[in-house]
């Protein structure tokens, strides 16, 4: 790897680390040589979803406009000078990430431009774009070319990632609804939220925890307990959440606090190493 590309790798691991302990601590339990490509995933997503959220003095359109023009060029021309987009691009064109992956998922951070309620179709659209692709581009890395193994783990990955998306939302119902004005979940009313729609919520995202620990415990060696921390970490999230009522969670973000996520990722190498995997 060349001085400039790994440096390039070298900002997408600290951007990762600014932004999310939780994978931070997950990434690093992958096998050294799966590292940089999953940083450099990340940092990819996180500003996008950066442009949607944070720059409310900016032209969000436009930038994420460019920020498209950018990705694209980079992926066509193998280079970028944008250390993030660089870093990307080299694990696409190295994994072969089909670009539909990226469209949807780009296509789900546009939606947060314009959109601030979500019917069913436009709930699951996001719910693909904003995370089940992202699974799926850190699929492509973990099976390395194997495309008959990443076909066979990838409903499990997608089920992954929607469990995740839809943890934030209930995390996050706070920022998204008061400040943002955002609704993602269809046919909820968070002026009028109930236990029982937090239970109905819950009851899907079990679901999608129960299908995807089945594909964690067939990922291959060197991505498997990365995986299962992160798992592990947003299964502590939920409970919390399933803990809290209705009003609780509409009132403030639920948070797994650091000196717990270590206790955490301990108690996650243990039932890694006797394959134990479970989460009741």
């Amino acid at each position: 790897m060349d001085l400039f590309t790994e440096t390039c790798f070298r900002c997408s691991k600290i951007i990762t680390q600014k932004y999310s302990t939780s994978f931070s601590l997950g990434i690093r339990a992958f096998s050294e040589n799966l590292r940089f490509p999953i940083y450099a995933i990340y940092a990819f997503v996180r500003y996008a979803d950066e442009i949607v959220d944070t720059f409310h003095d900016k032209d969000k359109v436009a930038l994420m406009q460019k920020f498209r023009a950018d990705t694209q060029e980079a992926i066509d021309t193998k280079i970028s000078l944008n250390p993030v987009l660089q870093a990307f691009q080299t694990v696409v064109n190295s994994y072969a990430i089909e670009f539909d992956l990226i469209d949807a998922f780009l296509r789900s951070m546009e939606m947060d431009l314009n959109k601030n309620t979500y019917n069913e179709i436009a709930y699951q659209n996001y719910i693909y774009g904003s995370a089940e692709v992202v699974g799926l581009m850190c699929l492509r890395v973990f099976c390395k070319g194997d495309d008959a193994q990443y076909q066979l783990l990838l409903p499990y990955a997608k089920r992954l990632g929607a469990a995740f998306q839809k943890i934030n939302f209930l995390r996050d119902i706070k920022s998204d609804f008061d400040e943002r004005g955002r609704t993602y979940f269809p046919n909820v009313d968070f002026n009028h939220f109930t236990d029982a729609d937090k239970s109905l919520i819950e009851a899907d995202i079990k679901a999608d925890f129960d299908t995807a620990l089945m594909g964690i415990k067939q990922l291959p060696a060197d991505s498997r307990l990365g995986v299962y921390i992160a798992f592990v970490y947003y299964v502590q999230l939920f409970k919390k959440i399933k803990r809290s009522n209705a009003k609780t969670i509409v009132q403030k973000r639920i948070r797994v606090s650091n000196s717990h996520k270590l206790i955490l990722m301990a108690e996650a190498l243990f039932r890694n190493k006797l394959k134990l995997f479970s989460y009741s």
